[in-house]
C-alpha cells in the first residue's frame, strides 16, 4: 500500500512538472534598448555588396547577399559577434544572375536567384549551411525578390515581382511560388487568377492596376512575404498595387486582396517636409497631398488572440522606357477649384517638387488634377489581418526622430523622405520589439509593440549607408546568449552588428 502511494506521488508530481510552462531563454533575458551600440562592422566590397542577411544558430554563421563585383552569398563567421570574418563564399554564377533574398532553417539555406534574363522564371537553390554543397535546385516565377522558410521549416515560399522589360513589351505574371521540403521540394507556383472577378470592387478600395494595358495578373507584383507562426497562412506585399495579399499555404490558393487606402498630409498629425528647395530641413506642415502606403517588408505577430500586420511603408514606382507614372507637381495642371492657389503650389518651395504618379488624381477625367498621391507614407503601420484595419501608424515621428539625430535627408523631402524599407520582430525579455529600417537617413528605430496597437518609440540608431535588411537574432539563437540586430547596407557593403546592454 505505502509503495504503491509512492509511485502514484512521484507520477503525479512527474506529470505536473511536465505541463510545467518554462520562459525560453528569450523571455528572461532583459535588456535596455535604449542602449544599443555597434559592435561590430565588416566591408563586403562596397555598392551591392551586402544586401540581405540571414543566420543559422547550428554553425553560427551569417550568410549575407552579395551582388557587388560577382553575385555570390558571403559565408560569416558569427561565433563570435564582436570580430565578424567571411570564411568564404558561394558563386550564384551556375544557377542565374542576382541572388536577391536568403533564409535558413534548421541547417539549411535557401537563396532567391533572378534569371540572367529578368523576365524568365528564376530559381531558388538550397545549400547545406554546414558543408555549403547544393541539396536542390528549384525553378520557381518571374524574379524571385523575397525567400522564407515557414516557421515549421516544411515550406520555401518566394515572391516573384514578375517586373517588365524596360520597353514594356513582355510583362511577366507576379506569383508567389510553394515549395514542398518534405515532398521532394515539389513546386506549385500560383497567380492571382482565383481573385481576378475582384477586380473592380477592389480598384474602388484603392487597389492598383495601372500598367500597360491593365493586366490584372500581370500588373500584380508581390514584394515580400511573412508567414503565419503555425505555418497555415502567409501575407505578401504587393507594393506597387498599394494592398497586401493573403495565401492559404496547404491549399496554395490566394484568399484575399486588402487595399491599403491612403494617408492624408493635409492632417496636423501627418504634417511632413515636402520640399527639398523650401531653405529649411526637415520643417513639417500639412499640405493637400495623399501618400500611398506601398509596402515593402512585412512582419507579423498575434496578440490577444488577433493577429498584426506590421508594413515598412517604403512607396515605389514605374519608372520605364516603356511607361513612367511619375512626375513633378510643376509640370501637371491642377485644377483650379481643388487648388486654388495652384500656381503658388507649383513653385519649388511648396510642391513643385514633389514626385507623384500621375495614375491618379484626375478623378473627373479633364485632363487636370484634382487630388495629388506620392510615394510611400515615409511611416510604418501595423494593420488588422483579419478585417484590414490600420490600428497604428507612425504618422511622422520617423521624420521627427531622423531630424533629432542628425540624420534627416533633406535632398529627399520632395520624393519619399526617411523611406522606410525593412522591418522585422523579436522578443526581448518581456517585450515584443519592432526593427525598422530606413534607407534614405542611414539609420534604424526601435519600438516597443507588445501591445501592436499602442507601440512606443524607443530608440533611433545609425547604420551604414542605406540599410537594405535588417535582422533580429533572439537571445536563444545567439552565439552570447543575448539578442543581436544585424543590418546590412547596400550602398557602401557594410554588415553592422548591435547590441544593448542586459538589464
Amino acid at each position: 500500500m505505502r509503495k504503491g502511494f509512492v509511485v502514484l506521488c512521484a507520477l503525479a508530481l512527474f506529470a505536473c512538472k511536465k505541463t510545467e510552462t518554462v520562459p525560453s531563454l528569450d523571455e528572461t533575458v532583459n535588456e535596455d534598448l535604449a542602449t544599443y551600440t555597434e559592435i561590430a562592422s565588416l566591408n563586403l566590397g562596397g555598392v551591392g555588396s551586402a544586401e540581405i542577411t540571414t543566420y543559422d544558430a547550428l554553425t553560427k554563421r551569417l550568410f549575407a547577399v552579395n551582388n557587388g563585383t560577382l553575385n555570390k552569398i558571403d559565408v560569416i563567421d558569427m561565433s563570435n559577434p564582436a570580430s565578424i570574418k567571411v570564411l568564404q563564399s558561394i558563386s550564384m554564377a551556375p544557377y542565374g544572375g542576382y541572388v536577391n533574398s536568403v533564409d535558413v532553417n534548421n541547417g539549411f539555406l535557401a537563396a532567391a536567384i533572378e534569371s540572367t534574363n529578368k523576365q524568365a522564371a528564376g530559381k531558388v537553390a538550397v545549400f547545406n549551411t554546414s558543408t555549403l554543397a547544393l541539396v536542390k535546385e528549384i525553378t520557381v516565377g518571374s524574379l524571385p525578390d523575397m525567400v522564407v522558410f515557414s516557421p515549421s521549416g516544411r515550406f520555401i515560399l518566394t515572391a516573384n515581382e514578375g517586373e517588365p522589360n524596360d520597353a514594356y513589351t513582355v510583362d511577366p505574371e507576379g506569383t508567389v511560388s510553394i515549395i514542398d521540403v518534405q515532398n521532394n521540394y515539389s513546386v506549385k507556383t500560383i497567380n492571382f487568377s482565383a481573385l481576378s472577378g475582384q477586380a473592380a470592387t477592389l480598384a474602388t478600395k484603392g487597389f492598383r492596376i495601372f500598367g500597360p494595358g491593365k493586366n490584372f495578373l500581370n500588373d500584380i507584383e508581390p514584394e515580400y512575404i511573412t508567414i503565419s507562426e503555425d505555418s497555415k497562412t502567409a501575407f505578401v506585399t504587393l507594393q506597387e498595387n498599394n494592398a497586401i495579399a493573403e495565401l492559404d499555404i496547404e491549399t496554395a490558393t490566394f484568399t484575399k486582396i486588402t487595399p491599403l487606402g491612403f494617408k492624408d498630409y493635409n492632417l496636423a498629425i501627418n504634417a511632413t517636409d515636402i520640399s527639398d528647395r523650401d531653405n529649411a530641413v526637415g520643417v513639417l506642415n500639412p499640405w493637400k497631398v495623399f501618400g500611398m502606403y506601398m509596402p515593402d517588408a512585412i512582419a507579423n505577430m498575434t496578440y490577444g488572440g488577433v493577429r498584426y500586420l506590421f508594413t515598412a511603408n517604403e512607396g515605389d514606382s514605374r519608372e520605364y522606357a516603356g511607361f513612367s507614372e511619375m512626375k513633378r507637381v510643376s509640370a501637371l495642371t491642377l485644377d483650379a477649384t481643388a487648388f486654388p492657389n495652384g500656381a503658388t503650389l507649383k513653385t519649388d518651395a511648396q510642391l513643385g517638387r514633389l514626385n507623384v504618379t500621375t495614375t491618379l488624381g484626375d478623378t473627373d477625367n479633364d485632363g487636370d488634377y484634382d487630388a495629388l498621391y506620392s510615394l510611400g507614407s515615409r511611416s510604418f503601420s501595423i494593420w488588422n489581418a483579419s478585417t484590414g484595419v490600420q490600428v497604428f501608424d507612425s504618422k511622422n515621428e520617423l521624420d521627427v526622430k531622423a531630424k533629432e539625430l542628425g540624420v534627416y535627408d533633406d535632398a529627399r523631402s520632395d520624393d519619399k523622405s526617411v523611406e522606410p524599407e525593412a522591418i522585422t520582430i523579436g522578443r526581448v525579455g518581456s517585450k515584443m520589439v519592432a526593427y525598422v529600417g530606413m534607407e534614405r537617413v542611414d539609420a534604424v528605430a526601435v519600438y516597443d509593440v507588445t501591445d501592436p496597437t499602442k507601440p512606443s518609440f524607443i530608440k533611433m540608431f545609425k547604420t551604414g549607408d542605406a540599410p537594405e535588411g535588417v535582422l533580429f537574432i533572439s537571445a536563444s539563437k545567439s552565439p552570447i546568449q543575448q539578442s543581436l540586430v544585424v543590418v546590412s547596407s547596400e550602398n557602401d557593403g557594410l554588415i553592422k552588428i548591435y547590441k544593448a546592454n542586459k538589464l
